[in-house]
């Protein structure tokens, strides 16, 4: 079973790697760029794969010695070889287990306030912080897109965002003493984080039919085109009702832009939760009411301590994780969720 996986992976390895020196992929952009995704996305595996069949060798090489006359040093071997082989073939199947489609495409990302008010609005723009700063370390671009009320949208762009931030989903829940307790009384507080797979309009067709557009004079603080023109910009998409607003740019196109990505990200996460319900499911659940109780994570500022109730991981750098130092928790959910894939696999 392993060796008919390791030799299907070889085989495809080498053919991207011809694929990737034709003129006639070269000369197609979008195909060469393809290739060139899954020749870097196979590429782990194939290495698995070399070390695998070395591996082997040492197994078969060990055997044939055994054959000819029993040495306790050469079955000492053969038990290492034959472990190491083992290893490598789990460290195989968890690195071709099924990937989420989503996972190369860039993000939209909305924090926003939950439970807790004023304090509730400071720590949303803490979060939002801390994932911009995580960004940057992960080498991706980043882009404003609304901000104000302790709500803020941004999107993060580059090949493997989703695959990321995809993990940032959910409740986060934060204790410390709010700069405006004079009791110095701990208060729990939380934000929440959409994360939306950014879609392209390939991947949702939105007819301008559906669409009721609406502009208006932007609000806010004052300044060039705010208050004084018809800017500001808001969608609404009949079929599914989905709102999105905009007024952050100057321009009203440059709104309508951003307010058109945002809604086709919407779009695009409404119809993937209607298409694979338990995966649905699980996407509508990555928000849920803000509440205390529901939380991913919890940030306590007391004990510098930041835990992840998912994988019940604790580590105890807040101050690091705030700078955006989220590797270590990223690596193990991903981790986590190829174990889980992998059963999914196995039990279907």
């Amino acid at each position: 079973m392993i060796e008919r996986l390791v030799e299907q992976i070889e085989v495809r390895f080498a053919e991207l790697g011809r694929l990737m020196t034709d003129p006639e992929v070269i000369n197609d952009r979008r195909r060469y760029a393809e290739v060139g995704r899954e020749y870097s996305q196979l590429e782990p595996a194939a290495k698995l794969c070399g070390a695998w069949r070395r591996s082997h060798g040492d197994v078969e090489g060990a055997q044939e010695m055994l054959a000819e006359g029993d040495d306790p040093e050469v079955r000492e071997m053969l038990g290492s070889a034959r472990a190491r082989l083992e290893e490598l073939a789990e460290e195989l199947r968890l690195a071709m287990v099924e990937r989420d489609p989503n996972d190369d495409k860039s993000v939209i990302l909305e924090v926003q306030g939950g439970a807790g008010g004023d304090e509730a609005a400071l720590w949303a723009g803490d979060v939002h912080r801390m994932l911009v700063k995580y960004a940057e370390r992960r080498g991706f671009s980043t882009e404003a897109m609304d901000a104000g009320e302790g709500k803020f949208t941004f999107a993060v762009k580059g090949d493997g965002a989703y695959s990321v931030f995809k993990f940032e989903g959910g409740t986060h829940r934060v204790q410390r003493v709010p700069a405006t307790e004079s009791q110095g009384r701990i208060h729990t507080s939380t934000a929440t984080v959409a994360v939306l797979p950014e879609a392209e309009e390939v991947d949702v067709d939105v007819q301008q039919n559906d669409l009721q557009i609406d502009v208006y004079r932007s609000g806010g603080p004052g300044g060039q085109s705010v208050n004084t023109t018809d800017s500001a910009v808001r969608i609404t998409h009949r079929p599914t009702g989905i709102v999105v607003a905009m007024q952050d740019e100057k321009s009203q196109l440059q709104n309508r832009e951003k307010a058109m990505r945002i809604l086709r990200a919407r779009i695009y996460e409404a119809a993937l939760a209607e298409q694979q319900a338990t995966q649905g499911a699980e996407r509508r659940a990555q928000v849920g009411t803000g509440d205390r109780a529901e939380k991913i994570r919890t940030y306590n500022y007391g004990e510098r301590r930041v835990t992840d109730h998912r994988i019940k991981l604790t580590a105890h750098n807040l101050d690091a994780v705030l700078e955006g130092e989220l590797a270590e928790f990223t690596g193990a959910l991903q981790a986590d969720e190829k174990r889980r894939r992998l059963e999914e696999q196995a039990r279907a």
